[in-house]
């Protein structure tokens, strides 16, 4: 290859770098000032680094067999933050790939077009009211994940403030708690800057002041004395799950609703963002299931609307949890007691269960099995379904990859279709569950499919999705998806 070949090559590559640093302040524009989340077929372009967004321009053709460079993308985006636009989520993969196929070319009056319903609406009141304070309640995995969340949307006027955390223990652990949510042995370091406020008990994170607050019982505590009022507490400890137990934290002061972080029981709604969640009404308690739940759900809706399932068996891969101890001991679980990084461990889930609370049509038709396995992120569920009309690989996977990419549920279903894939892959995928579209079998009525989803981060983001919903946060989400 001659020089001037490899001199060309390089030169391209600087000058895709160089639009894209161009293009970070106005996607930041976009987000603080307008409350615009923009993204590339669902890969958030907010706070992200040069390479990763060349790396999103990228994925774009692996799912439309098109290029989409940052000449197609960085002229959209220029005109959007003259359009003086309203909130809103704006897939920009979608509007650049569909004006390229257009054969327009005047970027400002495609734009006008397709978001008419934003345009001209800055400062409308569009996604609810007032901020909503919210208190996480346990710190643990989820509840540190839930954290990160919230901070990093709150520069854009999510409307959801973190205003407390709640913790066991007397008091002097605020380094710690500091330290682990600065650093995540999975999930990397925390993308900002957190600082302690040690004699007022506050932890401040990216600007977010937030209350530690210690105490072992909800009856313990008034929120308004820390100026928290009309707030949503979100228990991530999973020690009630019934109406009775979560009802303690409604008769504190300051709060006037409550999400539970696991499978809640008895009369306790239990919602999957994306598929049940209109069925929240005037419940002040709700359960946002587990993260197997949210992950299986909307494949299952998918499948069922279109073939029909007669019955099915769900075997979930999870990596193994707190619950678990690291070396041989008590559990009172069986085979939980044993090495969880040394061993996998049989056990139970109630996930197939838990399907028929957010889909009814499907009582009764599921079966499930978990397997504990030795890696700290990142599941899989395998689903064994029988179906009710004959099927082929191909068929299932294009049907599938269109609900990824059209359907309402594309912020439920992500789709992969490559061979080299492995779990570490999905960390910090946003997705509930990730369909791979390679391991899929189908044949008659029979179909397997394979879903991976990170049951940290995906499920903490389906869990941010309900907070929205029950504070009626709603952003329109354009260009609007194909029903």
């Amino acid at each position: 290859m001659s020089q001037e070949k490899l001199d060309a090559y390089f030169q391209e590559w600087q000058d895709t770098e160089a639009l894209a640093e161009e293009m970070i302040p106005l996607l930041g524009v976009l987000y603080r000032k307008y409350n615009v989340v923009p993204s590339l077929y669902g890969r958030s372009l907010i706070n992200r680094s040069v390479l990763r967004i060349i790396k999103n321009h990228r994925y774009v053709k692996k799912i439309e067999g098109t290029e989409l460079s940052l000449r197609d993308t960085f002229p959209m985006v220029k005109a959007m933050t003259e359009l003086d636009l309203g909130p809103a989520h704006i897939d920009l993969g979608r509007l650049a790939v569909a004006f390229k196929h257009s054969g327009r070319d005047d970027v400002e009056a495609y734009l006008k077009e397709e978001l008419a319903d934003i345009v001209g609406a800055h400062g409308a009141n569009g996604m609810g009211g007032e901020p909503k304070d919210v208190v996480l309640y346990g710190f643990g995995r989820i509840g540190r994940i839930l954290a990160r969340i919230l901070i990093e949307k709150a520069g854009g006027g999510n409307l959801l403030r973190l205003r407390a955390i709640v913790v066991r223990g007397a008091g002097d652990d605020l380094e710690k708690r500091a330290s682990l949510l600065r650093r995540d042995s999975v999930h990397g370091p925390f993308a900002g800057s957190i600082s302690v406020d040690h004699e007022n008990s506050a932890l401040i994170a990216n600007g977010n002041y937030i209350q530690v607050i210690h105490a072992d019982s909800p009856s313990e505590i008034d929120y308004t004395a820390y100026g928290i009022d009309n707030a949503i507490v979100v228990d991530n400890t999973g020690k009630w799950r019934d109406e009775e137990g979560l009802s303690q934290h409604l008769q504190c002061k300051g709060v006037a609703k409550a999400l539970l972080t696991a499978p809640g029981k008895g009369d306790v709604k239990n919602i999957v963002y994306g598929i049940n969640h209109h069925d929240i009404g005037e419940d002040r308690i709700i359960s946002a299931a587990s993260c197997t739940t949210n992950a299986i759900v909307p494949v299952l809706k998918a499948m069922n609307d279109e073939y029909g399932i007669v019955h099915g068996h769900v075997e979930t891969v999870h990596s193994y949890t707190n619950d678990q101890n690291l070396i041989d001991n008590y559990h009172k679980g069986d085979r939980r007691g044993r090495s969880a990084p040394l061993n996998m461990v049989l056990t139970e889930t109630g996930a197939a269960k838990a399907v028929a609370k957010a889909l009814p049509e499907l009582t009764g038709k599921l079966t499930g099995n978990a397997i504990r396995v030795p890696t700290p992120n990142v599941s899989m569920a395998i689903l064994n379904l029988n179906l009710g009309k004959s099927v082929d690989a191909q068929r299932v996977n294009a049907y599938l990859r269109e609900m990824a990419l059209h359907s309402p549920m594309q912020k439920q279903i992500d789709y992969i279709d490559s061979p080299e894939v492995v779990s570490s892959d999905f960390v910090g995928n946003r997705h509930a569950g990730i369909v791979d579209a390679k391991a899929t079998i189908a044949d008659g009525s029979n179909a397997v499919l394979y879903v991976w989803y990170d049951n940290e981060f995906g499920y903490s983001c389906q869990v941010v999705r309900l907070m929205q919903q029950m504070s009626n946060v709603h952003f329109k989400y354009l260009p609007l998806a194909r029903d």
